[in-house]
């Protein structure tokens, strides 16, 4: 697989200049489109002769000049007038640049997909989590794995250190961008969690078995057959199994690719407690070195960035989770950095560069096009509302386990679409107006006609479907048996669209109020709900599984409105808006 190129040999701005400045000249008008060359004969051929010989057929040599008079035109006097013209062109550059860029076609669109490497989904498990269902609105929630690899191999061994062979998962976030696509939740994974990596394909093609026990931590996963790119599809099937989250796309960035993105957009702002030096960094030297990280606010690119990210000891107890709060303090930074400078396109182009040189991203990702509109996707998430949290843990021994039952309280509030607080985020309102009690269609006026009321009262009632609006288990099956045991017929018991849903409503169509009215008679609380669809339909809500008893995967009750997630979650939640030099470490000492 094509590795990044060397820093120096990137240049993202200066080599799409260069080629723009070769393409200038006597072919710019052909490359832009925009600069016709002038016709031959006429007043304008004309013109350019008597000016020639009036300055002695001056450029008539040198790679400049020549009989096109090139070289007339930057020395001076009526140089000043196409002047103007280059400003234009270089004006259209940079807008052309940003279309190019946004999928319409060009040499910056295809040099920048063919940058992107991609993942092989062959790879991941056959037993994996089930896909989200999009909600009653067509909104979908999106699960994101984050891999910092700290691969030595390539140019990353001058930026890592150490000796090294093969690559490691340095750092691990899980991104959950809710359904409303305006709030986001990272969740850093300690890299020696205590874990069960599941069977992972080999670069050989064969299959790993289960691995468990006291020495099997998270980040090995992937190490899992010692390839130097590392093996992403085996940490992503062992977050899968530990979360019981299904990942949607994976996107691993080494020390490279992460160097240099941060030198793209102009270095970010960071804070520390302490002044770091070089025996921080590195504990095998045999004095404290030089100052490489001051204590403080200050503005980090590239090596020092790295660094950043990178340190544990020196601050705090030295543990990975000091070093994971300062991750989620940079990331913050980083992304509130991309924002306050927008679409410019000196920022825009070399970060797009970078990122796409830097980047393995599953196939869903595997192009400019798939990337941008994922990106663009998520620009209405505001900084306060983008968390980052740590789940619940304690010491075994040198290594870590996520304390149950709090972190399962953490998966589950991320399957069910739910924010920190308890906020539904799925983008459906809690039974709004979407199902009034009132009709959204007005009814037929009454009529006082014997012959219209005995037609009203003999409406057929039709075969029910049943439909488990929440994720408890067997709860449709059980308002089937009430609907049978009331004499009503039974069509189908299944699945809704949407597993959030607060409270059961009846929906009917045509001429069906009447006996949908007396279906609600089972379903205390439940909301009438006029549709175009006929017969009716029974949408259970979660209040009927509380009612009922009902309980929901790894749950002890499906409540009407879940109860808030524990402290061990929240206390430490930081938001990307949050002071820079606040919440970076963790214990005493150092």
């Amino acid at each position: 697989m094509a590795r990044p190129r060397p820093e120096g040999s990137t240049g993202s701005a200066g080599s799409t200049g260069a080629r723009s400045g070769s393409t200038g000249g006597a072919g710019t008008g052909a490359a832009g489109g925009s600069v016709p060359a002038p016709r031959p004969g006429g007043r304008a051929e004309a013109r350019r002769a008597a000016q020639s010989k009036g300055r002695g057929g001056q450029g008539g040599q040198g790679g400049d000049g020549g009989s096109n008079g090139q070289g007339h035109r930057r020395s001076g006097g009526r140089g000043k007038k196409p002047r103007r013209n280059v400003k234009k062109v270089v004006g259209w550059t940079a807008v052309g640049a940003l279309v190019l860029i946004a999928g319409t076609g060009g040499a910056i669109y295809y040099k920048l997909n063919g940058n992107i490497k991609t993942i092989d989904s062959d790879a991941l498990s056959k037993d994996r989590p089930p896909e989200a269902e999009a909600d009653a609105n067509g909104n979908k929630p999106v699960n994101i794995l984050l891999i910092g690899s700290d691969s030595r191999g390539g140019d990353n061994s001058d930026l890592g250190g150490g000796d090294s062979e093969g690559a490691r998962s340095d750092t691990t976030i899980l991104l959950h961008v809710y359904a409303d696509h305006k709030n986001a939740i990272g969740v850093s994974i300690p890299r020696n969690t205590l874990v069960t990596i599941p069977p992972c394909k080999l670069p050989n093609g064969k299959w790993t078995k289960e691995q468990k026990g006291k020495d099997v931590l998270f980040n090995a996963a992937f190490t899992v057959g010692g390839s130097p790119d590392g093996n992403p599809a085996c940490t992503q099937n062992t977050l899968e199994k530990l979360t019981g989250i299904r990942v949607d796309h994976t996107i691993v960035v080494d020390f490279q690719g992460f160097s240099a993105m941060t030198k793209a957009v102009g270095g970010v702002d960071v804070c520390l407690p302490k002044d770091i030096y070089e025996k921080d960094l590195n504990e095998k030297l045999p004095a404290k070195g030089a100052l490489v990280l001051k204590k403080g606010p200050q503005k980090v690119e590239g090596q020092q960035a790295l660094d950043y990210v990178r340190l544990r000891h020196g601050i705090g107890d030295g543990s990975d989770i000091g070093r994971m709060k300062r991750q989620q303090a940079f990331m913050g930074s980083m992304i509130s950095t991309v924002k306050k400078k927008g679409l410019e396109p000196t920022t825009l182009l070399p970060l797009a560069d970078a990122a796409t040189k830097s980047l393995r991203v599953d196939e869903g990702l595997g192009s400019v096009d798939k990337l941008m509109s994922f990106a663009l996707s998520l620009k209405n998430i505001d900084l306060h509302d983008l968390k980052f949290v740590t789940p619940p843990w304690r010491y075994n021994e040198a290594n870590l386990d996520l304390v149950k039952p709090d972190v399962d309280k953490l998966w589950e509030a991320i399957r069910a679409d739910r924010t920190l607080d308890g906020k539904d985020a799925t983008g459906q309102q809690p039974d709004a107006p979407a199902t009034p009690a009132a009709p959204a269609t007005p009814e037929a006026p009454p009529t006082t006609t014997a012959a219209a009321t005995k037609t009203a009262a003999a409406a057929p009632v039709p075969a029910i479907k049943v439909f488990n609006g929440t994720t408890a288990n067997g709860l449709g099956a059980k308002a089937g048996e009430a609907l049978k045991a009331a004499q009503f017929t039974v069509a189908s018991v299944g699945q809704a669209k949407s597993t959030n849903k607060l409270t059961t409503s009846i929906e009917y169509g045509a001429g069906q109020k009447a006996n949908a009215e007396k279906v609600a008679e089972l379903f205390p609380g439940a909301t009438l709900a006029p549709t175009s669809a006929p017969g009716i339909s029974v949408v259970l809500g979660k209040d009927y599984a509380d009612a009922n008893g009902t309980t929901a995967p790894g749950a002890s009750a499906a409540p009407a409105a879940p109860a808030p997630l524990p402290p061990s979650v929240t206390e430490d939640a930081r938001s990307a808006d949050d002071d820079i030099c606040a919440n970076t470490s963790y214990g005493s000492g150092g």
